[in-house]
């Protein structure tokens, strides 16, 4: 009887006991009040999580419910939380029975000052990568528990640079005449190949070899005092294979497929614009894996929908960014990121988002921006999108298997669009090849493509390194080279005038001389742009802005030509007086409206 007893007392203590409720993580760390969305679920990792009921210590911040799921590592709890609640950090609390277990989760009141400025054509986009810029904190160059398999091979590790070497050169960028920086992702990459930032292993925190989310924020705010705004660099279609979810998924839907089991991507842009494509396309393109490394996030799930949307919310109003820039826009869920454009932008109306679009297509672009005029069955509530179709024509240009007829054609198609002003326009990317790789050594060449690119529409952006005409290769990890003097023992510190070579100070004055006569004269940034078919190889375009006008013309000729100017008369006749605005040199034309362009040149002129 006795060892009956104590047989009973042990099963009923340990029933009593065990399971624990365990909370290891809150997502998101902390939320506002005054926002728009007040309502928002929080995801707890933890252990034991089944059956449970939740609430705070102050009913005022109310539990609408707690969803039901299978994984008792995560809990997945909704909350109001009332625009005149006191900013104070509240306790969570999760109970099933006696047992307890509780999390501090912070409200803040929500900060004023420059935040959500969105860009624009009055604005230049600098983009760096992080690791490749400038290492301005060595101490945090390997840090324990990470490791990456490839800082062994030659390109593909990692280089040091982080947010300390940003803040630090934030007056070079500022120099430079750059209005915003586009730093590719800094959230943590636990995982092979780190140093690009596309493959999260978790999306609230910034990688600790970068830095941290409060150095983050703080790198922001230094931004904002020198007038420079900041795009966040933004994933929401996939994720690394080695974050935590892969392990454990939280749910059985969480990704669409699985490591051993899913969809190869498929790069057909086309697709959701194409009125004779198949929806088995379409769910490829959307479900497709990008690579086998990175899983595909299942948008249909509504857990899904509401992590992502808030987790965009989040990292918008805690540091004060600007912008941002969506990757791989068309491998999500269309619906799912008209749904998610719509959220952020409700949040944040002066904000700006730009998808990226990698199609050389303006038929196929066009569909991507918001209210397009081509057929779609739903708004895309995308305002910008970026304009690969422009960079392919430049690059054809230089390289020599295009024209200026084909640059002029891609303005030409600006039809499409429902606002061609709202494309940010590159001749390079981190993606991409430099300017000077395909110029192979035509400066010349390479600084009519700048002058189109920072004259013509749109809103442009340049490649960190190219102002000072980094050539690197094709290869990503060659193309994103360390920018010379951002890291300890570099023999040269391209930062300052007197480390660069007369060949990198030329290329960097004189992109540094157009962006400040873009700044100066308002039609080269804000101006309608009104061209003319090329001829005999010159290209000439206008841009009009209020009663100001501008010329711009090219002349792809090796040797000096004389413009014809007689059919432009809306713009130019008899009499009509230019301004060379970089030699400052004026002359009025005579009977026939003609002038002279050096051979391989783009000039621009004032009209007046």
């Amino acid at each position: 009887m006795k060892k009956y007893f104590v047989v009973v007392f042990i099963l009923i203590t340990a029933g009593y006991c065990f399971p624990q409720i365990v909370i290891n993580k809150i997502e998101p760390p902390n939320w506002w009040t005054g926002m728009k969305l007040n309502k928002i679920q929080l995801m707890v990792y933890g252990e034991n999580l089944n059956d449970i009921n939740a609430e705070f210590n102050d009913p005022a911040l109310k539990v609408r419910s707690v969803h039901k799921i299978e994984n008792k590592s995560y809990a997945f709890i909704d909350v109001i939380i009332p625009d005149n609640l006191p900013a104070a950090d509240y306790t969570l609390i999760l109970s099933r029975g006696k047992d307890k277990a509780s999390v501090t989760f912070p409200i803040y009141k929500k900060e004023k000052g420059k935040r959500y400025q969105g860009f624009s054509t009055a604005d230049v986009i600098y983009l760096l990568m992080p690791d490749r810029f400038a290492n301005g904190d060595t101490t945090n160059d390997k840090v324990p528990g990470y490791n990456d398999y490839m800082d062994t091979v030659k390109n593909q590790g990692r280089a040091g640079g982080d947010i300390q070497g940003m803040i630090d050169h934030l007056g070079y960028i500022k120099n430079f005449g750059a209005t915003v920086i586009w730093a590719t992702p800094l959230v943590e990459n636990n995982t092979f190949r780190s140093y690009h930032g596309y493959a999260a292993t978790d999306f609230y925190k910034i990688d600790p070899r970068l830095g941290t989310n409060k150095l983050y924020k703080k790198f922001v705010t230094e931004a904002h005092k020198l007038g420079l705004k900041i795009i966040l660099d933004h994933v929401s279609n996939h994720f690394s294979d080695d974050h935590v979810w892969m392990k454990n998924p939280p749910t059985k839907d969480w990704t669409n497929g699985t490591k051993g089991h899913h969809l190869p991507a498929n790069h057909s842009k086309m697709e959701f614009t194409d009125i004779h494509g198949d929806s088995a396309v379409i769910k490829q393109i959307e479900q497709g894996w990008f690579v086998d490394s990175m899983p595909d996030l299942n948008q249909n799930n509504p857990l899904v929908q509401n992590y992502i949307i808030q987790n965009t919310i989040w990292w918008v109003e805690y540091a004060g960014i600007d912008g941002i820039r969506e990757d791989t826009y068309p491998y999500n869920n269309q619906k799912f990121m008209a749904k998610w454009a719509k959220a952020v932008m409700n949040e944040f109306p002066t904000l700006n988002i730009v998808g990226e679009v990698w199609t050389g297509e303006p038929a196929f672009l066009a569909g991507y921006q918001k209210n397009t005029f081509l057929p779609r069955d739903f708004n895309t509530n995308l305002p910008a999108i970026t304009d690969f179709a422009l960079r392919d024509k430049l690059i054809g240009y230089l390289q020599g298997n295009g024209s200026l007829y084909d640059i002029f054609n891609v303005f030409a198609k600006d039809y499409l669009y429902k606002d061609p002003e709202q494309l940010v326009t590159f001749a390079d990317n981190h993606d991409l090849a430099r300017v000077m790789f395909f110029a192979n050594g035509n400066v010349d060449k390479a600084k009519v493509i700048y002058t189109i690119l920072l004259t013509s529409r749109g809103i442009p952006a340049i490649l960190y390194g190219s102002e000072i005409g980094m050539i690197g290769g094709e290869d990503h990890g060659e193309l994103r080279m360390p920018f010379p003097g951002g890291f300890p023992n570099d023999r040269q510190n391209a930062f300052t005038e007197t480390g660069r070579t007369d060949y990198e100070n030329d290329i960097f004055n004189f992109l540094k001389e157009l962006i400040r006569l873009r700044k100066e004269f308002k039609p080269l940034a804000l101006g309608k742009l009104i061209h003319f078919p090329p001829v005999n190889d010159v290209y000439v375009y206008f841009k009009t802005y209020m009663k100001e006008k501008m010329m711009i013309v090219v002349n792809n000729n090796p040797k000096t030509v004389k413009v014809d100017l007689s059919e432009m008369k809306d713009f130019v006749t008899t009499g009509s007086k230019l301004e060379n605005i970089k030699t400052k040199s004026t002359l009025e034309l005579g009977g026939k409206p003609e002038l002279n362009i050096d051979g391989l040149k783009a000039e621009i002129y004032r009209i007046f």
